[in-house]
């Protein structure tokens, strides 16, 4: 089949270092064009990226040559032009979070089914094999029964610019990095978690949190505990504690296509580190979203999507959780 011709919508950062390069380079994907407010900024996007240079997002969706958006605007516009392009009848690759509420997230995974279009929320880093392989030994039961799931992902503070400061464009560390380890839980636990506690930092100059703890637990009695924040020292991993062992996963939520992972299995008599072959998850996001669009067409709908969407709306009502009972410091 021909490759699926995506046009994006907005010249961020995570889209110039992450995902355009990656469907610049997969065969199941072509960049046919990327929209900016700014000339300039569409103009050297699309210099580096070899596709047409837009100005206007509306300009980009009312064109017929394109079959599908990715939307990596800042968090507070993803419902609005994610919504958008629905109704323009393109299938959406918007990055995380898909909206900054339940309620949102709700109306856009409704808007997708009823028009037999793929949505899908970008977090790569579920389509890398480290995490399909760590859950396999947990399951196979290397660690025993599991009885405690932590996960973290934190960096250092950003430029004070940074759009992550900005509250009206839903900025803070919640959105932008607690929805990472949130979606792990999920991952190993399930969708039946129940938020018990939690802690937010709140930075006084911009008004966002900008650190945070949540503990939560699972329906037959898992314990998780998540903690993300950008005033940290660079750390993004998970550690599944299980009543015989531990299976410690680093580099967990962004590794290069370069890395090397390295599951590294602790028993009380015995350690034992599993090497993996680097994978390149972008690419591989970008590769599934191509995919779930060829079934999409084929059958008239996108069969994947229930599944999908129940997942997706039970992250958006986790954070909403998290941030309704949260102390605030």
């Amino acid at each position: 089949m021909s490759p699926l011709r995506v046009g994006v919508l907005g010249a961020s950062a995570i889209g110039w270092r992450r995902m355009l390069p990656a469907m610049r380079d997969n065969p199941a994907t072509t960049l046919a064009a990327i929209a900016s407010r700014s000339a300039e900024k569409a103009a050297t996007f699309a210099a580096e990226f070899g596709c047409e240079a837009v100005v206007g997002y509306e300009k980009l969706l009312s064109r017929q040559d394109i079959d599908a958006v990715y939307v990596p605007l800042p968090n507070a516009l993803h419902y609005e032009w994610t919504r958008a392009a629905l109704e323009s009848g393109k299938h959406v690759l918007a990055e995380k979070p898909l909206a900054t509420t339940v309620k949102e997230t709700v109306e856009l995974t409704a808007a997708a089914a009823v028009r037999g279009l793929v949505l899908r929320e970008n977090f790569a880093f579920v389509h890398h094999g480290q995490h399909r392989r760590a859950r396999e030994l947990a399951g196979d039961g290397r660690i025993g029964r599991l009885r405690h799931f932590t996960s973290s992902f934190c960096f250092p503070p950003l430029p004070a610019t940074d759009v992550r400061y900005r509250a009206e464009l839903g900025g803070g560390a919640l959105l932008d990095v607690g929805v990472y380890p949130v979606r792990a839980m999920q991952y190993f636990l399930g969708d039946d978690l129940t938020v018990v506690g939690a802690v937010l930092r709140r930075d006084p100059v911009s008004g966002v949190d900008v650190s945070g703890s949540a503990v939560a637990a699972s329906a037959d009695g898992v314990i998780a505990t998540v903690n993300f924040g950008f005033e940290h020292a660079f750390g993004s991993s998970y550690q599944l504690w299980g009543s015989s062992g531990q299976l410690t996963v680093e580099r967990a939520f962004t590794p290069p296509a370069w890395f090397v992972p390295t599951l590294r299995v602790v028993s009380q008599n015995h350690v034992e580190e599993i090497a993996l072959p680097a994978e390149h998850q972008y690419s591989a996001s970008a590769g599934a979203f191509a995919a779930a669009v060829a079934v999409a067409r084929q059958k008239g709908h996108d069969p994947g999507h229930r599944s999908w969407a129940r997942t997706a709306v039970r992250t958006a009502e986790l954070v909403e959780q998290i941030r309704e009972i949260a102390h605030r410091v």
